[in-house]
């Protein structure tokens, strides 16, 4: 792969036995003020927010390093560079300078053991980093997966690490249902669906062996439609993920679903892993209302009828259709204890609810408690979208995508639309 690092903006830097180091600048993790319009977001009360970077591309997941730098991971390259380095040399929450490596699109984003790891559609690489976790050398990344499969549906590589040594990707089924003819109305699904062989998981691979294929790695769980967000919680030592549900009920069965049925149901699904696990797509699909996990129509499925038993049941089941694309596990001290441990999801919109309005756009919180869910989810970050007429036609302003916790505790969320990275502050006061 050929790539040269490039600073958007010119940056005081020095190369110092083959590292890239700032000569000066001051420690972004010193306390910072909200905007004024709280960077124009809904927020619980003695929370604020800023805009810590804009129009950075089109920003999925996010890293940020104990220095406070960013690192992006853009989904199309931006000026040819698929990842950027954000850098606040005066420690007003804004970042000033920025650098650009990696030709490459994708979504994944993750920093473990002085490396970070960084996906395409199709591959994983990572970069060594130095004391100050930054990238040594932007133009010679390991390789570390692959030819994963990439068929333009639910392509994107989202990765997460354990403490083991283990990297966990997300390999999207490219297809809703697996029928025979996608989404086709009437077209019933495929037998022993061929698509779960490839796709449709997370596997887990080796982080530090080079040029992995689907040969050296595990099928970790299967049955999960598409995994954007996920996150190793620390407290269970354990994977969690968020599984976008399947669409279009009505659409392909009509005579089974009301259009208002279609539009909510089923359910955006937090999943807790262990190995083998298997979460039932395309042969089932989780009703919240019901509780239950439904036989899929083109299984032979009537919208009532329960389905595959031995499949794992959702630790949280939220709203249909809301696209949860970023999972983190709040581990900091800067908020409230209520936060401790407990999850922020992203979710960046729904795009098919009518006749119903459309819905997501926000970050909401579950809390967890003795590592597990417990009472009810609610919404903490609102009005990414610009207005409620915006939210409920779709046709929004910022959608959140990507989440990180920064080293003071301060909470990073990414916007896939205009680029904008917005960081959200408690004040202690």
């Amino acid at each position: 792969m050929k790539s040269k690092a490039v600073f958007s903006t010119i940056v005081p830097m020095l190369a110092v036995a083959g590292m890239l180091w700032y000569g000066s600048g001051i420690n972004s993790t010193s306390a910072v003020g909200a905007d004024a319009d709280n960077a124009g977001l809904k927020l619980p009360a003695g929370f604020g927010a800023l805009r810590a970077a804009e129009n950075t591309g089109k920003a999925r997941h996010i890293s940020v390093t104990p220095a406070g730098d960013i690192y992006v991971k853009l989904a199309r390259p931006k000026d040819g560079k698929g990842v950027l380095f954000l850098h606040d040399t005066n420690g007003d929450g804004k970042m000033d300078e920025t650098q650009g490596f990696g030709n490459y699109g994708g979504t994944g984003m993750y920093i473990k053991d002085g490396y970070l790891y960084a996906s395409s559609n199709s591959e994983v690489f990572r970069y060594k980093l130095n004391d100050k976790q930054q990238v040594i050398d932007p133009n010679t990344p390991e390789k570390i997966v692959t030819g994963l499969i990439e068929k333009n549906q639910h392509e994107t590589k989202s990765l997460v690490l354990d403490n083991a040594g283990n990297i966990y990707v997300n390999v999207g089924a490219y297809s809703n249902s697996c029928q025979e003819k996608d989404r086709t109305p009437g077209s019933m699904g495929q037998k022993g669906c061929p698509i779960l062989d490839s796709a449709g998981g997370i596997w887990q691979f080796k982080a530090d062996k080079l040029n992995q294929t689907y040969g050296d790695g595990v099928r970790y769980a299967t049955g999960l439609r598409n995994v954007v967000g996920l996150d190793w919680n620390q407290q269970n030592n354990q994977l969690f993920v968020m599984q976008h549900g399947r669409d279009q009920l009505h659409d392909l069965f009509p005579a089974m679903y009301t259009t208002q049925q279609s539009a909510i149901y089923p359910a955006e699904c937090m999943y807790a892993l262990k190995k083998g696990d298997n979460a039932g797509w395309p042969y089932i699909y989780y009703d919240q209302d019901q509780k239950k996990k439904i036989l899929a129509p083109e299984y032979g499925g009537d919208s009532k009828k329960e389905g595959m038993p031995e499949a794992i049941t959702p630790a949280v089941a939220f709203p249909g259709h809301m696209a949860p694309n970023g999972l983190l596990f709040y581990t900091g001290s800067q908020f409230p204890e209520k936060y401790k441990n407990g999850a922020f999801i992203a979710f960046h919109g729904s795009w098919n609810r009518a006749p119903e309005p459309q819905a997501g756009f926000f970050v909401v919180f579950q809390p967890f408690k003795g590592g597990k869910p417990f009472g009810q989810y609610e919404v903490f970050a609102d009005g990414f979208t610009g207005s409620p007429e915006k939210t409920a036609s779709g046709r929004a302003d910022h959608k959140p995508c990507g989440l990180a916790q920064g080293p003071d505790g301060s909470l990073y969320v990414s916007d896939d639309v205009k680029g904008t990275i917005y960081r959200i502050v408690y004040n202690k006061k």
